[in-house]
């Protein structure tokens, strides 16, 4: 394990695994990265059960927040990872912003860059806004979520949360149920998921997959990854289940017929849920719709870890910020 002390608050790792300058998402992750980011947040997570949650890894270094979707989680996540870790921090509201008289993205990113910025983390609702994030500005850019496309760090704590529980995804049977389609959970996922071993099966109205799910899985060289729209057959034997959050504008868009036949096929129930494995993990990456993706007798029941996957995700967004910007170089 990375060693944390609390006089540096610098973990010892292998300069020859991490590559990245920006976390833009997981699919060009090998394993051993995402073992990596892993083993630090458990670094990480020891800290945070100090009365003192903070080192002093990222001191004199200035981290932004850019968000240009409303968010509670993941932005109160990063900036509590940038605190914990003593960097300077600047939360920006886009609606509240210069774009709102008629600033560019790129000019935003460059007025930022100017007054000092070493981390710039983005959330946008068009998907590739972080990538051309990374090739504008020179600080390291952490994508927090971008359109339909990644959320790479929500995949490295939902893949985080259950090794601490199984200890290995390797041959564990994933069932990702919802809106695929729109998830960028849901892809951050496969890349993270399929790259630890494990068999994942999708399942969701055909109108909330992908047109061409087989072809995309057949062309990307992901592995082990399957399709069932049967929910009763894509949980049977399941390890871990997972629920996507439905947005009801997907009804508004003809998508779904209606809310109540979109919960009478896709709702994870307790009666559902005994269809996987004794003891099967039940993860969500939140808002939960309650009733509609999960019942509330499983989303607070004894097998849901979705209250763990908040507190993970600090510790995983420490381990990121970290390894882009707080480690020796040699």
């Amino acid at each position: 394990m990375a060693d944390l002390s609390l006089s540096t608050g610098l973990p010892e790792t292998s300069p020859d695994v991490w590559k990245h300058e920006h976390v833009l998402d997981v699919d060009d992750f090998s394993r051993d990265e995402i073992d990596l980011v892993h083993e630090v947040a458990d670094a990480m997570g020891e800290i945070l059960t100090r009365e003192v949650k903070k080192v002093p890894t990222l001191r004199g270094k200035t981290v932004v927040t850019m968000f240009y979707e409303a968010s509670t989680r993941t932005r109160a996540s990063f900036e509590l990872a940038a605190k914990n870790l003593s960097a300077d921090t600047v939360n920006l509201d886009a609606s509240k912003s210069s774009v709102t008289k008629g600033e560019s993205f790129i000019d935003s990113l460059r007025t930022i860059q100017a007054l000092g910025a070493d981390v710039i983390i983005i959330r946008h609702s068009h998907s590739g806004a972080p990538y051309l994030a990374s090739r504008s500005v020179h600080a390291h850019i952490v994508n927090a979520g971008d359109g339909w496309h990644a959320h790479p760090s929500q995949s490295l704590l939902d893949t985080y949360t259950i090794r601490k529980h199984l200890g290995t995804l390797e041959d564990k049977k994933i069932a990702i149920v919802g809106d695929i389609l729109h998830s960028r959970v849901a892809h951050s996922n496969l890349w993270g998921m399929s790259k630890l071993g494990a068999q994942i099966v999708l399942c969701g109205p055909q109108t909330l997959l992908p047109l061409d799910t087989e072809g995309f899985i057949s062309r990307s060289g992901l592995s082990g990854v399957t399709v069932e729209p049967v929910i009763e057959k894509a949980l049977k034997d399941a390890d871990i289940v997972m629920a996507l959050r439905l947005q009801l504008e997907r009804q508004q868009a003809g998508l779904l017929p209606t809310i109540r036949e979109y919960v009478q096929r896709y709702a994870i129930t307790a009666e559902r849920l005994r269809l996987a494995k004794p003891n099967a993990l039940l993860l969500h990456p939140g808002p939960v719709n309650e009733g509609i993706e999960l019942s509330p007798e499983v989303a607070y029941g004894a097998q849901s870890v979705i209250q763990e996957q908040v507190t993970n995700g600090v510790a995983i967004r420490m381990a990121l910020l970290y390894l882009v910007c707080g480690r020796k170089h040699n």
